[in-house]
């Protein structure tokens, strides 16, 4: 099996693999509202059914989603932004009660339905829905938001970066996204400082 997380990019084109530790979060990288815009990539049916498809629910779901299902995933999205990142700031999330009630509402409808394949792995009932994959994705984010992780949601350490990720670790200080993008990034300025303050 794959690493948990979704690959994504640095701005040089240099791939990295990113897990926000949780499905929920894995749906905040198809954009999102205001300078997150720019990432958008729930354009039509075949964006969330490539989100899908990447993320960390099992392989083989076979997704029929309607143009009104991908404006309910954005809907979704932005309300989770929301909710996370004032969760992960420490601070009131501004219109939480309306991000909220649309993660309510969406929690509220049937979700997808697991089933045991013939060799014994994990599939999916067929018949799934742009709805039911939304069910699923707020249930999981009730789930850690009300959990014990919920005081765990991090926002990475550098100051250019926004991702935002559940800190698993036993210790509890997590600090980047991922070593190998803004924490090897971090361990490379430090370093340079260090030379330069040192001198020859």
């Amino acid at each position: 099996m794959d690493a948990p997380g979704l690959v994504l990019r640095t701005p040089d084109g240099r791939p990295y693999r990113f897990d926000p530790g949780a499905l929920c979060l894995e749906l905040l990288l198809t954009g999102g509202p205001g300078p997150y815009a720019r990432y958008e990539v729930l354009h039509d049916p075949d964006g969330l059914i490539g989100w899908a498809a990447a993320s960390r629910l099992a392989s083989g779901l076979r997704l029929t989603v309607t143009g009104p299902e991908v404006a309910a995933a954005r809907a979704l999205r932005d309300a989770l932004w929301t909710l996370a990142e004032a969760r992960a700031h420490s601070r009131p999330a501004a219109g939480g009660d309306e991000a909220v009630a649309v993660v309510n509402a969406a929690a509220a409808k049937p979700p997808l339905v697991a089933r045991i394949e013939p060799d014994g792995t994990r599939g999916w009932a067929p018949g799934a829905t742009g709805g039911q994959l939304l069910s699923t994705v707020a249930r999981d984010a009730v789930d850690l938001l009300t959990g014990p992780f919920a005081d765990r949601l991090r926002a990475c350490g550098a100051d250019d970066c926004a991702l935002l990720f559940v800190d698993t670790s036993r210790p509890g200080r997590r600090r980047w996204c991922a070593m190998e993008n803004c924490g090897n990034r971090h361990k490379v300025r430090a370093h340079r400082a260090r030379q330069s303050g040192g001198g020859e």
